[in-house]
């Protein structure tokens, strides 16, 4: 594990935060829950090469990484589909527990965007249907 990516585990776990990436010499940090940080940061900040620590990366957080361009995630809990996106995207990936899916916050099935996610195989695509859940998800 690259020392960047220890670092942003660190500050991810003694900070409670959910998401830290390290950059160069750029910090960013959320402690938002799901895949808004990324969306945040997508398209505004350039995290070409960082290293990422994530409480919980599920398949549509692995292709925002993806697309984000970083170079290694660590996660807390990974969906098994995720792991497979950033292996195939050749992103470093460490983890502390490896799950069949990322289940909802009410423990009831999937999570909403692990679900959009589940049978895309393209970061663009991907996108998309995050974007597109999302907004299905704040109109409730």
């Amino acid at each position: 594990m690259d020392l960047l990516v220890n670092k942003a585990k660190e500050m991810l776990i003694q900070e409670k935060y959910t998401c830290v990436i390290i950059n160069n010499k750029n910090i960013y940090t959320s402690r938002d829950r799901g895949v808004k940080p990324l969306l945040d940061w997508y398209g505004t900040v350039n995290l070409k090469g960082a290293s990422a620590a994530d409480k919980v990366v599920g398949k549509a957080a692995a292709f925002l990484y993806v697309l984000l361009k970083v170079k290694e995630v660590y996660a807390g809990v990974i969906s098994e589909p995720a792991y497979k996106v950033l292996l195939d995207y050749n992103i470093n990936v460490t983890y502390d527990k490896k799950v069949k899916a990322i289940q909802n916050r009410d423990k009831t099935g999937f999570c909403p965007m692990e679900t959009a996610v589940w049978n895309i195989n393209n970061p663009n695509n991907a996108y998309n249907a995050i974007i597109e859940t999302r907004k299905k998800l704040m109109n409730k």
